[in-house]
C-alpha cells in the first residue's frame, strides 16, 4: 500500500511537472531584443488590443498608436492619434482606404491595417514610452532601461515561463 502511494505521488508530480511545461499560455510578451531574459508576459487571452504612447521627439505631443491582436497571432497598427505633426508620423495617403479625422485634440488617422507578426521599437529617453493593456498603463522605463531595443509579440508560454515573468519591474527596488 505504501508502495502504490510513492508510485502515485511520484507519477502525479512528473506528470504536473511536465503540463507546467507545457507552451499553453496565450501572452503579448515585450522584451529585450538582445537579452531576451528581460522580458514581461500579459495573458492574452483576454486582451483584444493594447496601446503604445510616447511624446515624439520632434513636436514634443503625445502620440497613442493603438494595435489589434488577429486570430493568427499577428499585431495590426488599426489607428494612430495625435496633437502635430512630426517626423515618423503616417500620412493618411500613405494607406488606401485610411481615414483622416481632426478634433479639438489633434489628429487622427483610422483604418491603417498595417499588419506585423511581431513589431520592434527602443524605448526613449525622454519618450515616456507605455503600453496600455485592458486600461491599466504600464511604463516602460519600469522594465527596460532607456534605449533597450523591444519585441512585442504574441506567443505560447510554459505556466513556469509565464509565472517567472509575469509583469515584473526591473529597473525599481520591489
Amino acid at each position: 500500500m505504501k508502495k502504490r502511494k510513492i508510485v502515485f505521488i511520484t507519477t502525479f508530480s512528473i506528470l504536473l511537472l511536465l503540463i507546467s511545461l507545457i507552451p499553453g499560455i496565450k501572452v503579448l510578451s515585450i522584451s529585450n531584443r538582445k537579452n531576451t531574459s528581460e522580458r514581461f508576459y500579459k495573458a492574452a487571452d483576454n486582451i483584444k488590443g493594447f496601446c503604445i504612447s510616447y511624446t515624439h521627439s520632434v513636436n514634443k505631443g503625445r502620440v497613442y498608436d493603438y494595435y489589434t491582436i488577429l486570430s493568427n497571432n499577428q499585431l495590426e497598427l488599426n489607428e494612430t492619434k495625435f496633437v502635430s505633426y512630426g517626423a515618423g508620423i503616417p500620412e493618411p495617403e500613405e494607406t488606401a482606404g485610411a481615414e483622416f479625422l481632426v478634433t479639438d485634440n489633434g489628429y487622427i488617422i483610422t483604418n491603417l491595417h498595417r499588419v506585423v507578426p511581431r513589431l520592434m521599437m527602443a524605448v526613449g529617453i525622454i519618450a515616456n514610452h507605455s503600453v496600455n493593456i485592458n486600461s491599466y498603463d504600464y511604463t516602460l522605463t519600469d522594465y527596460f532601461a532607456p534605449q533597450t531595443s523591444l519585441f512585442f509579440e504574441i506567443k505560447r508560454v510554459s505556466l513556469i515561463e509565464y509565472i517567472t515573468h509575469k509583469l515584473k519591474p526591473v529597473n525599481k527596488p520591489v
